[in-house]
């Protein structure tokens, strides 16, 4: 399989000599294209830092991180700003929609920073908003919509680029349940049938169940590692509570 990214022996420090904190401790793993990574852990326990070192959003101490053969970690600053526009697709907890703009212009916000023509970015929108649902509310502004759609026209605009890798932080966690639901099964969707590769992170057990592999950190290092493999997402769930239950989680959530 075609490998998309390899952490490598990654650290991340912060503070000074007089007060360090070891937010990454030695963390090292690989994801494979259409592969679904969730990352868990209690708060604290370095996993946001670990997905805004992965995209480029922090620098790391020591390590490497390679994403499609490339050191990203190495990159000078014109670059790295091409290669995060040009690879990674993001999805925030809190949307980051700009109010003044439409649906339809919010997506197509990223493909006219890539200079794109105005029929391939008609057709590019289209074909993302038909695999989300989301075509009848392109012209609506984001006040005019609910919290999941705002979530689904994020998702639109992290995937409309064609990325190599999707990196989302907490997606569901402004959402309620149907609304979380929706959102996930267009993630499974477009990781099934679209070989997307996302990378994503989540407290919440429910959320997870929908990954197909799942890296637990604790104190800044992997704790434990789950695989799907061909369990039910229910059983799959079950597995996740077991762990998080070790990682003394909220198991509150359940199916």
């Amino acid at each position: 399989m075609q490998n998309i990214l390899t952490v490598d022996k990654i650290e991340k420090y912060y503070g000074n000599k007089g007060n360090v904190t070891k937010a990454i401790d030695n963390i090292s793993f690989s994801v494979n294209k259409g592969e679904f990574l969730g990352i868990m852990g209690p708060s604290g326990s370095g996993k946001t830092t670990l997905l805004n070192c992965i995209s480029t959003v922090d620098s790391i101490t020591t390590g490497k991180i390679t994403i499609n053969e490339k050191d990203i970690t190495k990159l000078k600053a014109k670059s790295l700003e091409k290669f995060r526009r040009d690879e990674l697709g993001f999805i925030f907890q809190d949307f980051n929609l700009l109010d003044m703009l439409t649906a339809y212009e919010n997506i197509a916000l990223a493909l006219t920073i890539q200079k794109r023509g105005a029929k391939e970015i008609d057709r590019l929108i289209n074909e993302v908003a038909a695999k989300l649902g989301i075509e009848a509310i392109l012209s609506q502004y984001p006040f005019q919509l609910s919290g999941g759609q705002k979530q689904r026209v994020a998702c639109a605009r992290a995937m409309v680029t064609e990325p190599s890798l999707i990196l989302a932080d907490e997606p569901t966690g402004a959402l309620d349940s149907t609304s979380s639901r929706l959102l996930l099964d267009s993630f499974e969707k477009l990781n099934q049938e679209d070989q997307s590769t996302i990378i994503m992170v989540t407290h919440d057990s429910f959320t997870a169940s929908y990954t197909n592999r799942i890296l637990f950190i604790k104190d800044g290092r992997v704790f434990n590692e789950l695989v799907r493999g061909n369990d039910t997402r229910k059983e799959f769930f079950n597995k996740i509570i077991e762990v998080v239950t070790l990682l003394g989680g909220d198991v509150s959530n359940v199916l």
